[in-house]
């Protein structure tokens, strides 16, 4: 199992972005979270297999259909720190 931090850019915050990455993640089987920044930022958190890891980091960048992403930092980040699931605060 590998972990990524990403520090998503751009209209991504009430454009149901968190619920669209929730909804992907679930689907690609990754655990972790999405939450809104003060800075307008999304940060997620993305833990699992790393070819569905890395399918979801990919998809970062297309977010909700309303998304405009303009930048994805990632990050690597520890394993054992992996909640269950998938969920949004």
């Amino acid at each position: 199992m590998i972990c990524k931090k990403c520090l998503v850019s751009g209209r991504v915050q009430g454009v149901f972005y968190r619920g669209a990455a929730a909804q992907r993640a679930r689907e690609l089987g990754v655990r972790g979270y999405a939450r809104n920044l003060a800075d307008g930022r999304v940060e997620v958190l993305a833990c699992g297999e790393e070819a569905a890891v890395q399918t979801f980091v990919s998809w970062l960048w297309t977010g909700s259909s309303a998304a405009k992403v303009t930048a994805v930092q990632v990050a690597d980040a520890p394993a054992h720190g992996a909640p269950p699931g998938f969920h949004t605060a």
